[in-house]
């Protein structure tokens, strides 16, 4: 990738739309062990409120620092968390591209969660931006930093699954 990265560059963009549907229909499909494929080996995935990264709050409803820790987080849902069985449909705006210099930029996108209870009953969830760092590994994108920064202060139950 050049080093003066075009924040418009249309075939760059529609990359960065594919990982993040790819990334959408992971979670949605429940190929969560996959999800971690998507970062970095030292990536960072965060999950926090609009009003806790406004005002640089460490805190956050979720948070792993590799993607060992990833793997972690979906190894103990499968086998050791206790919680209503639930799915996620995932409405992902088109990237923006915000920054970017050599083999890495800064892309914001808009999302909307929707979740399905056992029950049948849908809502929506969540929704809110993702901050993103991404880096052109061998030719494909991945995420080097997911902030996921939620709209809402309440989030009615406990976050098991990756937004």
């Amino acid at each position: 990738m050049p080093d003066d990265i075009k924040l418009s560059d249309p075939t760059l963009l529609a990359r960065i739309d594919d990982l993040n549907r790819r990334y959408g229909h992971l979670i949605d499909d429940g190929d969560l062990e996959c999800w971690p494929e998507l970062f970095a080996e030292d990536g960072l995935y965060k999950i926090t409120t609009r009003w806790n990264f406004k005002n640089n709050m460490p805190a956050g409803l979720m948070l792993c620092d590799s993607r060992a820790m990833m793997q972690d987080r979906i190894s103990a849902l499968r086998t050791a968390n206790i919680y209503e069985p639930h799915s996620y449909r995932h409405l992902i705006d088109p990237p923006m591209m915000t920054a970017g210099a050599g083999d890495a930029m800064s892309v914001q996108t808009s999302f909307a969660v929707f979740r399905t209870m056992q029950s049948g009953a849908s809502e929506i969830f969540s929704t809110g931006k993702y901050l993103d760092t991404l880096i052109d590994i061998n030719g494909g994108l991945i995420f080097q930093e997911r902030i996921v920064v939620c709209d809402s202060e309440r989030i009615d139950t406990m976050i098991v699954i990756p937004l």
